[in-house]
């Protein structure tokens, strides 16, 4: 990911917004250790465009699969560690059907990445 990626750019009002959550629910996500967002000096969260991408498979894992945030927090670390797996693979060639596999496991956790949003919205849009 480019730097701009985790560059904090959003205040908690916005990305409740992005996230259709309520600020509150962003409060307590951070309590519980589900996203860290950033701090100014002035003490305002500051939330990245990856902090919003965690926010919504957080969203998906508690409304579409029914998980508690204990639930939550172990399927945010599987994702971690899939992720790293599939990174390490990238440059290989033998191992494409693990790859699909990893990819299928992480659209089951929720996650998607904000690039195939965009390329997905836009190809929508078309």
């Amino acid at each position: 990911m480019t730097s701009r990626y985790s560059e904090p750019l959003f205040v908690i009002s916005v990305a409740a917004r992005l996230v259709e959550m309520h600020p509150q629910t962003l409060r307590k996500y951070e309590r519980e250790g589900l996203v860290a967002p950033s701090r100014t000096a002035g003490n305002l969260r500051l939330y990245s465009d990856e902090d919003i991408e965690r926010l919504r498979q957080v969203k998906y894992l508690v409304e579409s699969r029914g998980l508690n945030l204990a639930g939550v927090q172990l399927a945010l670390e599987l994702t971690t560690s899939l992720r790293s797996l599939r990174a390490a693979m990238d440059g290989t060639t033998a191992n494409r059907g693990w790859k699909t596999d990893i990819d299928r496991i992480l659209v089951e956790l929720g996650f998607v990445e904000q690039q195939q949003l965009r390329e997905s919205a836009r190809r929508r849009a078309t």
